[in-house]
């Protein structure tokens, strides 16, 4: 058999071909070939980065929703990717979110985490997170504002520029400022459109109140995300998490003060989810050192419990005694809610 006719039919000389022409249609088949061989392993490789990030993200309580997103932009993005790889044609796709919700509810915790992984696939040169407020853009004379604006924008170049309560930006009137940041803002959107991510956060109905007055900024943003509060499970979950990275841990006792102590504080209107959370963690370690200290020889197990009475504000009638025997088995799990 003639080793020629095993070659593709693209690169077989044609009649009346100039070896040039040849060379050349040869060299471009080659080109197809490899990038037709190579789509497998680009595949595997956004899956493979997806994955790790995926993996990272679940030790955060919640946020199924932003995971969801995530993994939209990561398969539209390696798809474009595969598809300039062979030849096709692409879409510039644009990524600006809205993020809606109560304080405490992950909006930042959202934002640094996808602007992380943008950053890894290669969307976003550096991932880094510039987070902003009406005070940071507006200014108090004419040009100021759009100097600060443009400023912010160039601090967020490669990440993402995060404004919470972004609606307070349209709150002054025609003559205030606010809205000369939201035009420079929509600017640079555009002209850093391939290196920057945009995301405009704040409560539900303020942030649905904004868009409406700004009927062009809506399209300007496919990803509308809400945040939902977390559950009674989840801010358990949150605390158990928050504790364990300190090396502390909730008794049984605890644990059912925690509770009940969660429920009195989410019928308050400022109750801020996770970051109320927080705060009520933190003020147990306090307590609890302030209860530790007392002890003549505190032994390991007194250094890590969070006792019932560490949870509560001085004002119960509790008996001050927790079950405490110095084991595991009276120490609240948090796999069982």
């Amino acid at each position: 058999m003639n080793p020629s006719s095993l070659q593709p039919w693209v690169d077989r000389p044609k009649a009346g071909d100039s070896s040039e022409e040849h060379a050349h249609r040869s060299m471009r088949f080659t080109r197809q070939q490899t990038a037709v061989k190579e789509l497998p392993l680009l595949v595997g490789d956004w899956r493979r980065i997806m994955n790790e990030w995926l993996t990272e993200l679940d030790r955060l309580v919640g946020l199924e929703h932003v995971k969801s997103i995530a993994k939209e932009i990561c398969a539209e993005a390696a798809v474009q990717s595969l598809r300039k790889e062979a030849s096709l044609r692409t879409l510039a796709s644009s990524r600006h979110m809205i993020f809606m919700g109560r304080p405490g509810t992950g909006k930042t915790t959202a934002a640094r985490a996808i602007g992380q992984l943008l950053a890894r696939l290669g969307i976003l040169s550096r991932g880094h997170l510039v987070e902003l407020e009406r005070a940071d853009l507006v200014g108090e004379y004419i040009g100021q504002t759009a100097q600060k604006t443009r400023k912010s924008l160039d601090a967020a170049q490669g990440g993402i520029l995060f404004i919470d309560e972004a609606y307070a930006l349209a709150r002054g009137g025609e003559k205030d400022f606010g809205r000369e940041a939201i035009d420079t803002i929509v600017k640079g959107m555009e002209d850093r459109r391939d290196d920057l991510l945009v995301i405009l956060a704040g409560y539900p109905a303020e942030m649905q109140y904004f868009l409406s007055l700004n009927p062009g900024l809506h399209s300007r943003f496919p990803f509308h995300v809400t945040f939902p509060d977390f559950s009674e499970r989840e801010l358990i979950q949150i605390a158990e998490q928050a504790l364990q990275e300190r090396d502390y841990r909730l008794t049984v006792d605890a644990r059912a003060e925690f509770r009940q102590v969660l429920r009195t504080l989410r019928d308050q209107p400022n109750f801020s989810n996770a970051r109320t959370v927080r705060n009520v963690v933190e003020r147990a370690m306090r307590k609890q050192a302030m209860r530790v200290v007392q002890l003549e020889a505190p032994t390991r197990v007194d250094l890590m419990n969070v006792l019932a009475d560490d949870l509560r504000d001085g004002k119960g009638t509790a008996s001050g005694r927790d079950r405490v025997y110095g084991g595991w088995k009276d120490v609240a799990q948090p796999a069982t809610v």
